[in-house]
């Protein structure tokens, strides 16, 4: 006589290991992936936090782009617990060796007063446009999500700020904060792709406001029409997920790098300099700080203003995408940031190098003498650019 749905689920129950909401939530808190198996209209209605959603139907086929490790915990949970078990099965006749179903599913997880919370959903639009990212698996909807409620401070916008801004724009980070003070002027127009010739006497931020918005309506722009200093930068940092460091002087570079060491704020850097560029990734307690590649400032003879020195105008377009992909990656959490790597870039040549950036143990902004605000620091304006030194 042929096995019936019931007869089914329960063999397979007795080949795999059911656990209840408080041993799920244990294991979860111990480092186990938490694989929710449900239908997307189901994951709509709630989730368990941190749980990565595979559909039943897709799970033999993306299993292992979440869980490469055949050894780590793995947790299943669907609506009531019978996907769930069949699901175990399949992931234990895989080679996954630590598989657990959660028994009553996420009704049970729920009754329990385990934490849940509802997922933002995207939009049928919204599912349109950023359907290349839904189809990578380390970006996804869980991705988009994660790209649309993130916060990045661009300061400048310049010419490294203008392509990372419209990329970052066009990827679907919801809330852009821009800070500047300058007005277009004829002569950004060269590298400054944010803006155009009818807005020159137009203020900067405005002028990216309105080309932001109009590529994505989903973008919040912060328009901070305002010079960074000592007395602003914390309350503008503090407001932001990362900042992004587009400025041309070496007084707001080190500003940047000081605050977001004091807030604990990644700060995705770049500079240009006629045909040569560099980026990094500083982000607190792991990896160097501006500080300790370049404890000080130069003398103001070897640092040209803007105008002297000049710059090739796709230079920054190459630094500045850079910056915005570091950027995107730290929201994702994926790939291995720049941190403790300097990327350089040499445009004439067309080659780019990697260098290895270690933490200076005496830095004044990281080290141990480190000041706990910025009242004593004196930032001196002293030119926009030198020939991009290579720290030791």
């Amino acid at each position: 006589m042929a096995a019936n749905h019931r007869d089914l689920l329960g063999r397979v129950r007795a080949e795999i290991r059911e656990v209840d909401a408080e041993d799920a939530d244990r294991l979860r808190a111990g480092g186990a992936l938490v694989l929710d198996v449900r239908e997307g209209d189901e994951v709509e209605q709630g989730v368990v936090p941190g749980a990565v959603h595979i559909p039943r139907g897709f799970l033999e086929f993306r299993i292992e782009e979440f869980a490469a490790d055949r050894e780590r915990p793995i947790v299943v949970y669907c609506a009531g617990g019978g996907r769930s078990a069949f699901a175990a099965k399949s992931l234990a006749d895989l080679g996954y060796r630590d598989v657990v179903s959660l028994a009553g599913g996420f009704n049970g997880w729920k009754s329990a007063g385990k934490p849940w919370a509802v997922p933002t959903t995207l939009t049928p639009e919204q599912r349109r446009r950023y359907s290349r990212h839904l189809l990578i698996p380390e970006v996804g909807e869980a991705g988009q999500r994660k790209l649309l409620e993130a916060r990045v401070l661009l300061v400048g916008a310049g010419g490294l700020g203008s392509p990372a801004a419209l990329y970052l724009a066009a990827a679907g980070v919801g809330t852009l904060g821009i800070v500047d003070d300058d007005v277009v002027d004829d002569s950004n127009l060269q590298r400054q792709v944010l803006h155009t010739t009818d807005r020159i006497g137009v203020s900067k931020v405005e002028s990216a406001r309105q080309t932001i918005v109009a590529l994505n309506p989903d973008v919040q722009v912060v328009a901070h029409e305002t010079r960074l200093s000592k007395q602003n930068v914390l309350d503008l940092v503090r407001g932001y997920d990362i900042v992004l460091d587009g400025s041309d002087n070496f007084a707001t570079r080190y500003l940047i790098n000081d605050a977001c060491v004091l807030m604990g704020k990644p700060n995705v850097h770049g500079s240009i300099f006629r045909f040569e560029g560099q980026a990094t990734v500083f982000k607190a307690n792991d990896g160097p700080c501006y500080r300790c590649l370049f404890p000080s400032p130069p003398p103001p003879e070897l640092a040209p203003s803007c105008a002297e020195a000049g710059v090739l105008g796709l230079l920054p377009g190459t630094i500045g995408l850079i910056q915005a992909t570091e950027v995107a990656k730290l929201i994702l959490g994926i790939g291995e940031p720049l941190i403790g790597r300097l990327l350089t870039y040499d445009a004439l040549a067309m080659q780019f190098r990697e260098l290895k950036l270690g933490r200076d143990p005496a830095c004044p902004m990281c080290g141990p003498e480190a000041p706990t605000t910025l009242d004593e620091i004196e930032y001196t304006d002293v030119g926009c650019a030198i020939r991009l030194p290579v720290p030791a």
